[in-house]
């Protein structure tokens, strides 16, 4: 069965960051996401160069084999390219970029993952996450060391130990091959919104009946919502039946980084490397911003990692705690001051039949009561007149033990007058 595949893509830079440094491609057969990492621009450089070299590969293929070792291929192309970039450019030192793409291949999908940017499949319903984060966090809830829970505060949850670009790793692609049915919905992402839009939000999104750009649009603004401190980039590809009616053909797309043109700038007899975006300009005069680091795996990092979770968790128990106490007595010292205030108040009603002083107020909440008797007189209710019974059972407020006293010879004196 041949598939007709409709695809969107956006990238933003978020609320926080000067620069995006993600980059994104939407295009006829491949799909993909690349986060970039490393100081200043270098971020950008990476994930630009990566995406348009990995782009080359956007083709048709015969096999989910072929697509794969052509993917493969084009990967350790890219990582040579940021090798070589970096020996060249020094001032680039250190970036690298994620990877997460798809390739389809008629009724298969060949899945090529390295970092933590991901890959999802909704399906009937239900959202399943298709590659897993190649983060020290990750691997310590693998190994059962913490639990998602404690991943999600963890201090070093940007450290990835998989990334293409300026280290002396050689790159490790996860690959997967899945089959394609028609009404998948494929999401592809960058940290910046899995990172911080909940999988229920992202799940209840695809699940609707709207196109694939205005879930894109949706997605980036629930991104911004949640604060947006990571550039957040999209790609979303509907799986459509031959027989489908498209509204126009598919293009190929960029987003974020890679939709800027790499120049080579000659300044003083030296070359460096310059993207075609003004925002590289205001990056230069910032301090630099919180981002994904780069470490490869050992267990010596692990135990480390292992031991500032606990302790992170240890002192944010505290804090609750220390909250939850402050809150105690803040909500205990109001109650405490309304309730001494009530008791600066009087009114006169009846009680055991007769006029009575109450120190306090009429309300109460539930079964608690605010007021008490102050001191009951001999005079009984039943001896006045109908209109001063009323005034007696429905309470007469009095700014004090005085004013009390001065209502009830009020009443009693309107009742012997008839």
């Amino acid at each position: 069965m041949a598939f007709k595949l409709v695809s969107a893509a956006a990238s933003h830079v978020g609320r926080v960051r000067s620069s995006n440094q993600d980059s994104g491609y939407s295009g006829y057969q491949l799909f993909f996401v690349a986060d970039g990492m490393g100081g200043h621009a270098g971020g950008e450089f990476a994930s630009a160069l990566s995406s348009q070299r990995i782009a080359q590969i956007d083709a048709n293929y015969a096999t989910s084999d072929d697509a794969g070792a052509a993917m493969l291929n084009v990967i350790l192309e890219a990582n040579h390219t940021l090798t070589e970039t970096v020996a060249n450019h020094p001032e680039l030192s250190g970036m690298g970029t994620t990877f997460s793409g798809v390739i389809f291949v008629g009724e298969q999908a060949m899945v090529g993952h390295i970092g933590d940017s991901r890959v999802y499949l909704y399906r009937d319903g239900s959202l399943r996450q298709i590659t897993k984060d190649h983060t020290f966090v990750q691997r310590l809830v693998d190994l059962g060391r913490i639990t998602p829970e404690e991943a999600l505060v963890h201090p070093r949850r940007n450290v990835i130990m998989r990334v293409l670009g300026d280290t002396n790793e050689v790159p490790q692609l996860d690959a997967e091959v899945l089959d394609v049915l028609p009404g998948d919905r494929w999401l592809l992402c960058s940290d910046g919104l899995c990172g911080y839009v909940s999988d229920e939000i992202v799940e209840r999104n695809l699940g609707s009946s709207e196109s694939a750009e205005e879930i894109t649009d949706v997605l980036i603004g629930e991104a911004l919502e949640a604060g947006a401190p990571d550039n957040v980039t999209i790609v979303i590809v509907d799986v459509l039946s031959d027989a489908g009616e498209v509204a126009a053909e598919p293009v190929a797309k960029y987003v974020g980084a890679a939709e800027n043109e790499i120049v080579i700038e000659e300044r003083k007899g030296r070359k460096s490397l310059g993207l075609l975006n003004p925002r590289i300009l205001v990056d230069i005069f910032r301090s630099s911003e919180e981002a994904t680091d780069f470490q490869p795996e050992s267990e010596a990092l692990l135990d480390k990692f292992q031991r500032e979770t606990v302790k992170k968790l240890r002192w944010r128990r505290v804090r609750q705690l220390a909250t939850v106490l402050v809150l105690v007595a803040m909500v205990t010292g109001g109650l405490y001051l309304g309730y001494q205030y009530t008791q600066t108040k009087y009114y006169v009603a009846e009680n055991n039949g007769h006029i009575a002083i109450f120190k306090g107020i009429r309300e109460q909440l539930g079964p608690i009561k605010f007021s008490q008797v102050y001191q009951e007189t001999k005079y009984s209710v039943a001896d006045l007149p109908a209109y001063q019974q009323g005034q007696v059972n429905n309470s007469v407020f009095a700014t004090s033990v005085d004013d009390a006293n001065r209502i009830i010879k009020e009443i009693l004196k309107a009742a012997a007058n008839g």
